[in-house]
C-alpha cells in the first residue's frame, strides 16, 4: 500500500475519498497506518479525503432515500427490515442517531436512505451529517496512526491478517448460527 500511494500520490487520496463513499473503514486504518509507519500518507489529506467521501456518500444515500426509498424497500423484503431499523433508531434518537450511524455495524449502508425516507429536513442532514463524517474521519484517521505507530511495519501483516482472520470466524460463525436457528436446531433463548 506505501508503494501504491508514492507512486499515484493525489490518486490515492481520491480513491480514498471515493471508497470512504461507500464504506471505507478498513482502507482508511490501512492507509493511515502505512502512513505513520513509512510517511508516504499525508494524515490530513486523508483526513480531508476521507471526510469529503464519506459526507458525499451518505449525501447521495439520503436523497436516494427520499426520492425513491417507498417504492424500493417494498420490492426488497431484507432492506425493509434494516431500514425500518434505522427508521425506528431515527425516530428514537434523532440528531444523535445521525451523528453516530457510521459507527452502528449493521445499519451504516441504510441509515442515511432512512432520514431521507422519514423526512428528516435536507439542511438539517446535511449539517449532521458533515459533523458526522468529520468525527468518522478522525477517528479512523487517528486510531489508524496510532495504531501503525504502535505496531511497527514488522508486526503490520500479522496484525491485519489476525484481525481479518477475526473477521472471517465471526461472520462464519454468525452465519453458522443463523443458518442452524432458521432450521430449529439451535434452541433460541
Amino acid at each position: 500500500m506505501a508503494e501504491f500511494w508514492a507512486e499515484y500520490g493525489a490518486a490515492a487520496y481520491l480513491l480514498a475519498g471515493l471508497w470512504a463513499f461507500f464504506e471505507g473503514e478498513t482502507f482508511v486504518l490501512a492507509a493511515a497506518a502505512i502512513g505513520a509507519m513509512t510517511g508516504a500518507v499525508d494524515p490530513f489529506l486523508l483526513l480531508g479525503s476521507v471526510w469529503i467521501g464519506s459526507f458525499l456518500g451518505d449525501q447521495t444515500w439520503f436523497i436516494l432515500g427520499r426520492r425513491y426509498g417507498p417504492g424500493l424497500v417494498k420490492r426488497y423484503p431484507k432492506a425493509e427490515a434494516k431500514m425500518a431499523s434505522a427508521t425506528s433508531m431515527l425516530l428514537q434518537y434523532g440528531t444523535l442517531f445521525v451523528l453516530s450511524f457510521r459507527f452502528l455495524y449493521g445499519i451504516r449502508n441504510v441509515a442515511a436512505a432512512a432520514c431521507g425516507l422519514a423526512g428528516m429536513g435536507q439542511l438539517r442532514f446535511a449539517v449532521l451529517n458533515f459533523i458526522a463524517a468529520g468525527v468518522w474521519a478522525s477517528s479512523f484517521v487517528a486510531a489508524g496512526w496510532y495504531l501503525g505507530a504502535l505496531i511497527g511495519p514488522e508486526r503490520l501483516f500479522h496484525f491485519i491478517a489476525g484481525g481479518a482472520l477475526v473477521v472471517l470466524a465471526v461472520f462464519l460463525f454468525r452465519r453458522f448460527f443463523r443458518k442452524r436457528r432458521s432450521t430449529g436446531t439451535v434452541p433460541v433463548v
